[in-house]
């Protein structure tokens, strides 16, 4: 991969691939006549969400050797991500996901991403580690720690970055995407030792952790080895508890939902803004919870990201 004499805000590794959401909602799939076409992928959209806040980003993954390929670089240069480590492989299509949209709470995913998707791909020898040591925060995936080579690298980069910075571990937990869901807890522990920050819900906690109430979770991903647990608790809004002994625990911030898609990576975006920002906790768990919700509030995913100005008008009226 490209070498980078650049210093990011933030490097992201993990999935990208093509969301392709109905036009009509409250329909089943099967009855969808029209679709958006969208750039998705977890790691990805947490890198346009960092940029639509003013941060310089990049994403290292890769896409089949594709047309969708194409639109996804084109579609990155457009958010203003860097797409230099996002490189082609010629034996796999492009991964694309569909979606169902029934407000306000039930969006069935549906990944296509076989025989391998292209972002399981990455080889340890390509990566940049100067960049990633470099970055100020890095952020890497569950789902990268899903098969080879993409688990060997995921652990390589962040085996370098030997927790300079912040470096972020999105739970990310995605059970289609293991051939043994129950082999995942050994490699989430692996990772858990490298990073300084651990992010997910409940559901994503109780795989790393093996406990599942808030507080426990918590304070057994603190005793995994980060500094910062977050845990997202859905309506109960979002527990965020410092190695130091400072917490927050946030409500959400209600809207009208019309895709809830994206809004966990709005946050992870927003979240990195705010420990880059040297915000305190709760200032930093608000402004995440303020930015999902716009983006829950909105169709798309990558292209609903919001700028500081939209989640700031929204924390205004209240």
């Amino acid at each position: 991969m490209a070498e980078s004499s650049q210093s990011f805000d933030l490097i992201t590794m993990g999935r990208i691939g093509v969301d392709l959401y109905p036009l009509q909602t409250g329909v089943p799939l099967s009855r969808v006549e029209s679709f958006g076409k969208f750039l998705g992928g977890s790691a990805t959209n947490v890198a346009v969400a960092a940029a639509r806040l003013g941060r310089t980003a990049a994403v290292i993954t890769r896409t089949g050797d594709d047309p969708f390929g194409v639109y996804l670089h084109e579609a990155l240069k457009e958010f203003g991500v860097d797409d230099r480590w996002v490189t082609p492989v010629a034996a796999y299509p492009t991964p694309v996901t569909f979606c169902e949209i029934f407000p306000p709470d039930d969006f069935p995913l549906y990944f296509y991403r076989r025989p391998k998707a292209p972002d399981l791909e990455i080889h340890p020898d390509e990566l940049d580690l100067d960049a990633i040591r470099a970055a100020r925060v890095f952020w890497m995936t569950g789902t990268g720690l899903s098969e080879e080579p993409s688990r060997t690298a995921t652990l390589t980069a962040l085996r370098a970055r030997a927790k300079a910075g912040i470096t972020v571990f999105d739970l990310d937990w995605r059970p289609m995407f293991w051939s043994d869901p129950d082999a995942a807890r050994p490699h989430y522990a692996e990772a858990l030792r490298h990073a300084t920050v651990a992010v997910g819900n409940l559901d994503e906690c109780e795989i790393a952790t093996g406990v599942r109430e808030p507080r426990a979770c918590a304070e057994a991903l603190l005793a995994a080895g980060v500094e910062l647990a977050v845990v997202k608790q859905g309506p109960k809004g979002v527990l965020a508890v410092h190695r130091d002994g400072t917490e927050a625990e946030v409500p959400p911030v209600p809207v009208e939902v019309v895709n809830g898609l994206g809004a966990g990576d709005a946050f992870g975006g927003s979240l990195c803004h705010g420990l880059l920002s040297g915000w305190d906790l709760e200032t930093t768990m608000r402004h995440a919870n303020a930015a999902g919700a716009l983006v829950a509030s909105r169709l798309a995913c990558s292209s609903a990201m919001p700028t500081e100005s939209e989640v700031a008008d929204l924390l205004a009226r209240g």
